[in-house]
């Protein structure tokens, strides 16, 4: 078996949210981080998060954080490369890794066996999730050997959207059914934040 590594992008600025770390904003009762954990950790062999600024807030968690790999909060590809990074260095054991965006508390917990079925069945070289006819592309499965390839063109070509750099590999898409709720679903803002408490009170344990 491959040995994956789980990666939560937490380094953006959450500029609709007014700032600060979505991912520890409380959700039910309990940070959005720790429900994204809760799915997370059974699935993959490792976590890091990827986030930016003073690590020791995300100190009650007792994982590595990695810093975005370039300055300037270059967005999502800048926190992949990070993960891609971070696993090399510390990690070489891991084959891939999986990032999820930090603001996503209803995330499949089959997320990381479908997104390898899609890539082996697609002989692709990447994968990502996708709900409802849209593709999630920072939902995605990253081969660690790709790294260099990534680090070229983030650094040195300036590439920011996911899709340009995406679209140079073979990429397959792992779809995923939005019942009874979208497992995608981000909590961008504050308004986005109200509906997810509606949805946990309406929808209860199934996805809690």
């Amino acid at each position: 078996m491959r040995k994956i590594l789980g990666v939560v992008l937490a380094g953006g600025l959450a500029r609709r949210m007014g700032g600060g770390d979505k991912g520890l904003r409380s959700l039910g009762g309990q940070p959005i981080l720790d429900r994204i954990l809760e799915r997370l950790r059974p699935q993959v062999d490792g976590i890091v998060i990827n986030a930016n600024g003073d690590p020791a807030r995300f100190a009650a968690y007792d994982l590595p954080v990695a810093e975005d790999a370039v300055t300037g909060f270059a967005g999502p590809l800048a926190g992949v490369l990070a993960g891609l990074a971070w696993a090399r260095r510390h990690r070489p054991d891991i084959a891939d890794i999986v990032t999820v965006p930090s603001d996503a508390p209803f995330l499949p917990r089959d997320l990381v066996a479908h997104l390898v079925a899609a890539r082996e069945a697609a002989r692709a070289d990447l994968a990502c999730a996708a709900s409802a006819g849209r593709a999630h592309p920072v939902v995605g499965l990253w081969p660690v050997r790709l790294h260099d390839d990534l680090r070229r063109a983030v650094v040195e070509e300036d590439i920011r959207k996911v899709d340009i750099w995406t679209g140079r590999h073979k990429l397959a898409q792992a779809s995923f059914a939005v019942h009874p709720v979208d497992p995608f679903f981000n909590a961008n803002t504050p308004e986005d934040m109200a509906e997810a408490e509606r949805l946990l009170a309406r929808l209860g344990k199934a996805v809690a």
